[in-house]
């Protein structure tokens, strides 16, 4: 039977070792511990793509994007050494910034991830209310940037800011999106105040 974990180890490896452009290789990493975090990290998936990113899913035919991202299940107890080879490598795979997202009492993902990748920038996403301690508690010297429970959207947000230091393009997106938010307050103000509060009100229900 093929050994899955080592067939992706393998991977990571191979492709650190692989000589691409900058421009082939994903700049944002989402990984988490369990499948069943995707619904907390799609988010995550949602922001990226809103500014433009698009995800790769075949190192050998990526996406036509300037901007790409990839997503994967590492798992800090059950495959160490998949999580392991996963930041170990991340840098030279050309990966920018990791979004890492696990849950429950013992979420040792995200930081273990930031410990072995750093220097690269590792922003953590607490699944559950109950991983914000886990996630965060890492001693000094070891950072990690993490955001509120469950809020992976504003993880991607984040990565993409960290990106957008060396990219007008990608600054001058960030700034539209939050254009857009705060065209859409003073619409939902305006909609209020014009068609009263119980109208207003039946409008969203509908």
């Amino acid at each position: 039977m093929t050994d899955s974990v080592q067939s992706l180890i393998d991977e990571f490896r191979a492709e650190a070792e692989r000589e691409r452009d900058p421009g082939e290789t994903p700049d944002v990493g989402i990984v988490m511990g369990s499948d069943s975090d995707l619904d907390t990290m799609f988010g995550a998936y949602e922001a990226l793509t809103k500014l433009g990113f698009e995800e790769v899913t075949d190192y050998d035919d990526p996406p036509a994007s300037d901007y790409t991202f990839e997503t994967y299940v590492v798992s800090a107890h059950r495959t160490p050494d998949l999580m392991y080879a996963y930041a170990e490598t991340a840098r030279d795979r050309g990966l920018e910034v990791i979004i890492a997202g696990a849950g429950g009492k013992s979420a040792d993902l995200p930081n273990m991830t930031a410990s072995i990748a750093y220097p690269l920038p590792v922003i953590g996403v607490p699944v559950q209310e109950k991983s914000v301690d886990s996630v965060i508690g890492m001693p000094t010297g070891a950072p990690i940037t993490a955001v509120d429970a469950g809020k992976s959207f504003n993880a991607a947000l984040s990565a993409v800011q960290v990106l957008a230091r060396a990219n007008p393009e990608l600054e001058g997106l960030l700034e539209e999106y939050h254009e857009d938010l705060r065209e859409g307050v003073g619409e939902d103000s305006r909609g209020l105040h014009e068609r009263g509060t119980v109208a207003y009100r039946e409008s969203m229900d509908g």
